[in-house]
């Protein structure tokens, strides 16, 4: 009897992951659930770059449109809510694909994730005030200072997370990345991780088309329709805080463009740092089909 079997699909951003869960479903007859802390909400659809209409139809897809920017959504969260989706289709199949490039949402859902703790409204209205006066690099400042692990692979143009992460700090006087559950579960499935990897230069120019693609398809739009709820935490992001700024008369097109596909390569950067870090990874070129099912079928026959 086939024992259940979690296939972990990671990699930066651009490289090629909807792809290959696509194929890696299909191939297995299964459902993916995607692990992107900004595909779940609706409204972000252009530059979350979600699967396309037709991708989602080939196989069956979870937490992608499942949230309104207006709803809360954190890993502890996603976590609980990935689990119990992942118990539903292991009954009806012993193969899952987890895809997406938020290393926390799939450090949470196969280590566990502590709950944070209520913080006083007055540590919040300090870290508010301060953030305020000081600014954005006084904030990234005192996350390097109290917390280089989380600085490594936060979004640090994200201030919503960035004060989230202070308050924790300031309240607690632990790191905020400490709160990550130190002791690894026994899962009741078998993980396979795989990532998805190119040479450096070859990644960048797929995130610059991928943003070109995405401003013809109307991203500049769809941030205007999103301005007036801008300082919601879900639009706190890389892909729309550029464009917010230019609305705001910060810069021009040209720099919002410019920053737009800097900020993104930055991104992907933290992402590989991230994953990098996980020994039990096993890497691909998105390109190596044969390998990367070989690697996924290995012990399936247990």
């Amino acid at each position: 009897m086939s024992i259940r079997k979690l296939i972990v699909l990671v990699g930066p951003t651009a490289v090629g992951k909807t792809g290959i869960a696509i194929r890696l479903a299909k191939h297995f007859r299964t459902e993916v659930i995607s692990a992107d802390s900004r595909q779940v909400f609706r409204e972000m659809e252009i530059g979350t770059a979600k699967p396309s209409v037709e991708e989602l139809s080939a196989v069956p897809h979870h937490f992608i449109n499942s949230r309104s920017i207006s709803q809360a959504c954190d890993a502890g969260t996603y976590s609980a809510e990935a689990r119990e989706m992942l118990d539903k289709i292991f009954d009806r199949n012993p193969i899952a694909v987890l895809c997406g490039g938020s290393g926390l949402y799939i450090k949470a859902v196969l280590e566990g994730f502590d709950h944070y703790p209520s913080i006083p409204a007055q540590i919040r209205d300090d870290i508010i005030g301060e953030f305020e006066s000081q600014g954005l690099p006084w904030l990234q400042q005192e996350i390097s200072t109290n917390d280089p692990e989380y600085f490594e692979v936060v979004d640090r143009n994200n201030p919503q997370r960035l004060m989230r992460a202070l308050e924790v700090i300031r309240f607690t006087g632990k790191p905020f990345s400490g709160f990550h559950k130190k002791e690894r579960k026994v899962l009741p499935f078998e993980v396979v991780k795989i990532g998805l990897t190119l040479d450096r230069e070859i990644l960048y120019q797929r995130i610059d088309s991928r943003m070109d693609e995405m401003i013809a398809k109307g991203l500049f739009e769809e941030a205007k329709a999103l301005f007036p709820q801008r300082n919601l935490p879900a639009l706190q992001t890389v892909g729309y805080q550029e464009i917010f700024d230019f609305l705001n008369g910060k810069h021009d097109r040209e720099e919002a463009i410019r920053l737009l596909k800097r900020n993104t390569r930055h991104y992907a950067k933290r992402q590989l740092t991230w994953f990098t870090k996980d020994k039990e990874i096993r890497w691909f070129s998105p390109d190596d089909w044969e390998g990367i099912l070989s690697a996924c079928e290995l012990n399936q026959a247990k």
